[in-house]
């Protein structure tokens, strides 16, 4: 990791562990090396970094071409991965950097939802996730965060002691004729298969109960 990106990650790893109990179920299912899509639901402005530090290798995001302009963040941001997006992010610049960045090896966070879920139900998929899928045939590793909407709820402010929780799904293998034919059908179908996954995804009472670890 580069420094810059290192100092974030610990410093989000130590902040998510002292607030919100943070921890990883799952965590070996990780895909540390080549290309992949870290497809994961979307239920507040914590998700980013929580997925962010699921992994031990640097990620990439996507993040809004406005907050920018942020003060302190915004200058930040290029240095822990963001790829800037206008609100469409389907197409353009964004999307071909997305593609660039998995064929190049490295792991995009998307979220097939596109917005945030206001209370916490899952959404349907967007197709932009199942065009990338369909360009790049990479491995998608679903993951499920419970708790990020009511520690950091949409248009809320932060509430804590909450727990939060990422659980790490099996990893999704797509095939040359999963992805055809290549029309706008077929990558919503593709994210569907993303999101049904995730909501596949379920937290145990044992699980609940386990002591907070990362």
């Amino acid at each position: 990791m580069r420094l810059v990106y290192r100092a974030g990650y610990w410093l989000c790893k130590l902040t998510a562990a002292v607030l919100f109990r943070y921890r990883v179920i799952h965590p070996e299912r990780m895909v540390e090396k080549g290309g992949v899509v870290l497809a994961v639901n979307h239920t507040s402005y914590l998700d980013p970094p929580l997925v962010g530090i699921c992994s031990r290798r640097e990620v990439y995001f996507l993040a809004r071409r406005t907050l920018l302009d942020w003060p302190i963040l915004g200058p930040l941001l290029p240095n822990m991965n963001a790829i800037p997006v206008d609100r469409n992010w389907i197409g353009g610049m964004a999307l071909r950097a997305v593609i660039q960045k998995i064929r190049r090896g490295n792991a995009v966070v998307l979220f097939p939802e596109g917005t945030r879920s206001r209370d916490g139900t899952l959404q349907l998929a967007r197709p932009g996730i199942g065009f990338i899928i369909a360009r790049t045939l990479c491995p998608v590793l679903p993951l499920r965060i419970f708790g990020a909407n009511r520690a950091f709820p949409l248009g809320g402010k932060i509430v804590y002691p909450k727990k939060i929780t990422t659980v790490v799904g099996e990893a999704i293998h797509f095939l040359p004729e999963d992805v055809q034919p290549a029309n706008r059908e077929t990558y919503k179908r593709i994210g569907q298969r993303v999101m049904d996954a995730i909501d596949d995804i379920h937290l145990s009472q044992e699980e609940r109960d386990k002591p907070t670890a990362t």
